[in-house]
Order: C-alpha cells, then structure tokens, then sequence
C-alpha cells in the first residue's frame, strides 16, 4: 500500500491528490482536535468545508464508499444512552452543530451521487500518542513524575473506548455497507474516577490523585454513554480491548516515551 500525504485544508492540493490516485474508498478522520479549545474553535467551520469539498471531489474521481468520523457531541447529553436514529441530537458546542452539519449535508450530497455514506460517531479515545493534556495522560504522566494529579469528583460516567479498537471499528465500517450514523465506542461506560484510580494503583502512587482538586466544567453532564447495537450486530464489530488493559498499554507506552 502507498501512502500519499495531502494537506486536507488546502482545496487545490486535496484535488490534485484524488484526482491522481482515483480511490474507490474514502474513510475522512481529520478534525481540529486541540484539548480545551476544540469544542468551540473557529477551525470547526475550515473544517466543515474542507471535509464537503472532500466528499465531492471524492464523488467526482469515481469514489464508491465513504465513511466520516463523527462525534459524540452531536447528541444531546441529558439523554444517557444514546442511540442512533433516536437520541435528539443538540446545538451544544459549535464542534457538534458543524460535525452535524457535514452530516446533514453529505447523507444528501451521497444520496444524489450515489454513494455509500457511513458516519461514525466517536466517543472517547484514548491510548498511545494521545495529546498529553487529555485525562488519561495526564493522570499518567502527574504520577510518573511523583506529582499531585488534580482532577474533577471524578463521578462522570464516559464510554472510553482504545485506541486500536476505535481504528479497528472505523475499519470495519468502512469495510461494511452499513450506512448512516453508527456509535464507535465500547458500550460498557464507567465513571472517570474508575480509571483514575485504576492508574494510580497500577503506578503504586494513589495517594497523589486528589479527586476534585479542579472543577468540573459548567456544562458537564454525570452520565454518557452509549448503545452498540449497530456496531455490533450490523457492522459486525466488537470492541477486544477492556478498560484495565488498555490503560496498562498506556501506561506502558508513556514509561517508554517519558524515559
């Protein structure tokens, strides 16, 4: 397999790459996706049109099947559960109202080319690599260099699915001819304050994790999580990785990256 790289925000090179490589599948992940500031960056609105003018040039070089990465932050999250189809969806954060967008947009666009659309919503990543503001980090990092970890109560339930496992369904879908919206997650949601703990025993320094140390954003709701009926029975996809091993694995790969 070839690899090609491409800026996605800048339209002429886009093109001249699908152009070239006329590719029959499209699976689009790119987003802006900075800690802290990505939910109402201005970056969302680049990339709801770089993300269309992707879907169009791919339509127009032949493309077939397409798959996009979508974001729990489309749903509204005073429903617990969400299913597709029908949990309400929200204008909760200008990320959500532009992920929904393209998604609004690009389910019709496919439609009149003819191509087949999935979209699929992505709960919480985490793994190798991870930006190291993100939770898991973090509280890895806080521990591994004998500091306090502030964190929230911690009593926020979230559907942390690993990395390799979100790669793995994304795969899937794509693979499959399953269209519309789909949950990427692992359908078994537990309270961040499980696997802060859970890190701090496995590092021996749980006497450094100070739940509630940090408020809580405004806006934060206690319990997210979501239905994997669709990914399981229809695209046909079972996340493999539990919680505890794959924050062993983090754990692992943040002892070789911090020396």
């Amino acid at each position: 397999m070839t690899a090609h790289r491409c800026d996605l925000l800048d339209a002429g090179a886009c093109t001249a790459l699908l152009r070239r490589v006329r590719p029959t599948h499209l699976l689009h992940l790119a987003w802006t996706t900075a800690p802290g500031t990505y939910w109402e960056s201005p970056d969302n609105l680049r990339w709801t049109g770089a993300s269309l003018q992707l879907l169009q040039e791919f339509a127009q070089c032949g493309g077939q099947r397409a798959v996009i990465a979508g974001s729990c932050a489309e749903y509204d999250w005073e429903s617990a559960v969400a299913v597709e189809g029908e949990t309400p969806l929200t204008l909760r954060s200008l990320s959500g109202i532009s992920k929904n967008a393209v998604r609004v947009v690009a389910e019709k666009f496919a439609d009149n080319a003819s191509i087949s659309l999935g979209w699929g919503r992505l709960y919480f990543p985490y793994g190798p690599h991870e930006a190291r503001a993100r939770l898991v980090p973090s509280v890895i990092r806080a521990l591994l260099a004998g500091e306090p970890a502030l964190c929230t109560h911690g009593r926020q339930v979230r559907d942390f699915i690993y990395v390799d496992d979100a790669a793995a369904a994304f795969a899937a879908l794509l693979d499959s001819s399953v269209q519309g919206a789909v949950n990427i997650a692992t359908g078994r949601a537990r309270p961040l304050q499980d696997l802060i703990m859970f890190i701090g025993r496995e590092l021996e320094r749980p006497e450094l994790i100070e739940l509630g140390a940090v408020a809580a954003p405004a806006r934060d709701v206690e319990y997210l999580a979501a239905d994997v009926t669709r990914l399981n029975n229809e695209v046909g996809f079972t996340p493999e990785v539990d919680l505890e091993t794959g924050l062993r694995k983090s754990i692992a790969w943040w002892r070789r990256e911090l020396g």
